[in-house]
């Protein structure tokens, strides 16, 4: 018949046996633990900067980080970056990606061409909408007086409908003008006086100045614009310069 202190022994000897392999099954779990977190970490690569680059400079980046690259068909117009070059991209530079995921791209289409539209015979500001509408600026406006064609309407534009251009120039007709007087020369007359018989005509008459002139009583037209001599039409401005 076992003695106790053998079977004892043998207890003792099986306890610390499970307690080594519970030992080693730590370890490994810990170990493998690392090695899996370390092998995910390493496939964690920082996506760099691939605006404006073309899409074989990309490819050759994204290759030396194991990231493949997918250009997507649809193209952005931009103003600042040349057609075929990337534009935008996703996920964006800076972040952090795991390989294998791709990295998309979009190409720039380059600027937007617009073409001019047709706005002879439309109003002014008629024309000015619809040119903003289709994203075309106004680069110079000139203007005509003429019975030939109603007043505010664009007779002429350049360029002509249809051409590719941001901006074009329009010319306006003011109208027929209506009667025109000759500049009167004021000098030495009441300026209040000749301002009421000018503003009764429809001038527009201003007194811009009152100076001390030496042997001139006060209220004397002392300087005058336009000069004597001038064609002026009712609505134009006159400016007198008065003594004191």
């Amino acid at each position: 018949m076992e003695s106790g202190r053998g079977f004892t022994g043998r207890v003792w000897g099986a306890g610390k046996l499970l307690v080594l392999l519970a030992l080693l099954g730590l370890t490994y779990a810990v170990s493998f633990g690392m090695a899996m977190r370390l092998a995910l970490r390493t496939r964690d690569v920082r996506v760099p900067d691939l605006r404006g680059r073309t899409v074989n400079q990309a490819s050759s980046s994204l290759t030396e980080l194991g990231l493949p690259l997918k250009v997507e068909e649809s193209r952005r117009s931009d103003p600042k970056v040349p057609a075929g070059l990337i534009l935008a991209q996703d996920p964006v530079s800076g972040s952090t990606a795991r390989r294998p995921r791709s990295v998309k791209v979009w190409l720039s289409a380059g600027p937007t061409v617009s073409r001019v539209p047709a706005v002879t015979g439309l109003t002014e500001r008629t024309a000015q909408l619809r040119l903003e509408s289709e994203g075309v600026g106004i680069r110079g406006l000139a203007a005509i007086r003429s019975s030939a064609f109603p007043a505010g309407i664009v007779v002429s534009q350049n360029p002509a409908p249809g051409a590719a251009a941001d901006t074009v120039s329009l010319l306006v007709n003011r109208g027929e003008r209506g009667a025109t007087y000759v500049m009167p020369d004021l000098i030495g007359v009441n300026a209040q006086r000749a301002a009421e018989v000018l503003r009764v005509r429809g001038f527009r008459v201003a007194l811009v100045a009152e100076q001390p002139y030496p042997g001139v009583p006060p209220g004397i037209v002392l300087r005058q614009s336009p000069l004597g001599g001038f064609q002026i039409a009712p609505g134009d401005a006159i400016s007198l310069e008065v003594s004191r």
